[in-house]
């Protein structure tokens, strides 16, 4: 069997998630999961046309928009590792996971920069108090599956810690929603983000679809 550090081991793809500018799209931050989740849960919620109150069956197969799409998923963040060479990783002998932490919580979080902005301009009088928007936050799980999401739920449990009490093992459970088109528009990066990952499942769908019909026998459907 392959060890971890032998050549002939393959290349493990890491998940991640990756921040961009909402207006010009460059990339802000790359957040790379350090292990793998053993498992991803994923929802779908269909949306599908109501059904008339006349008994009318003509929107029986008529849908409103993309399904809203939900994923889950558990991250495992550990520094015990990196702890045993200190002198190769002295960040993680002085604060533990604390960086790592701090990364994903600025994905809920708005910079002190924006804030203080926002609040000298109100004080001004040059601003309207409306919600502060965040930039563009994407899930990448292969080169397949990269779609633009926000963040709903977000929990850490921390599990063990140093002798100065920085956090050196912990769990972060994550929730995300994807966003479609209806959520952010044809025209914005996100929006245009989102229709490769569609036009993606479209063409793995085609793939499985050649298996099914030989599978079936199905070859003489109109």
């Amino acid at each position: 069997m392959a060890t971890p550090t032998s050549p002939i081991s393959p290349r493990l793809v890491k998940g991640g998630i990756v921040t961009l500018d909402r207006d010009t799209a460059v990339v802000q931050s790359v957040i790379a999961l350090q292990y793998n989740p053993d498992s991803l849960s994923r929802t779908l919620q269909i949306q599908a046309v109501p059904g008339g109150s006349d008994g009318t069956r003509v929107d029986a197969l008529r849908l409103r928009g993309p399904a809203i799409e939900t994923i889950k998923l558990e991250a495992e963040l550990d520094a015990t590792d990196q702890l045993e060479f200190p002198n190769q990783f002295p960040l993680a002998t002085q604060v533990g996971l604390h960086p790592q932490l701090a990364q994903l919580e600025m994905l809920v979080n708005p910079t002190v920069e924006t804030l203080l902005a926002d609040d000298n301009m109100a004080n001004a009088g040059t601003l309207e108090i409306i919600p502060l928007e965040q930039p563009l936050t994407l899930f990448v799980w292969s080169k397949s599956r990269v779609v633009p999401v926000r963040l709903t739920d977000f929990s850490i449990t921390e599990e063990a810690f140093d002798i100065n009490l920085n956090p050196i093992r912990a769990k972060a459970s994550l929730g995300m929603r994807v966003l479609n088109v209806d959520d952010l528009g044809f025209s914005h990066p996100g929006g245009h983000i989102f229709m490769s990952y569609l036009t993606n499942k479209e063409r793995l769908a085609s793939q499985a679809d050649t298996v099914a019909i030989s599978v079936l026998g199905l070859g003489g459907l109109p």
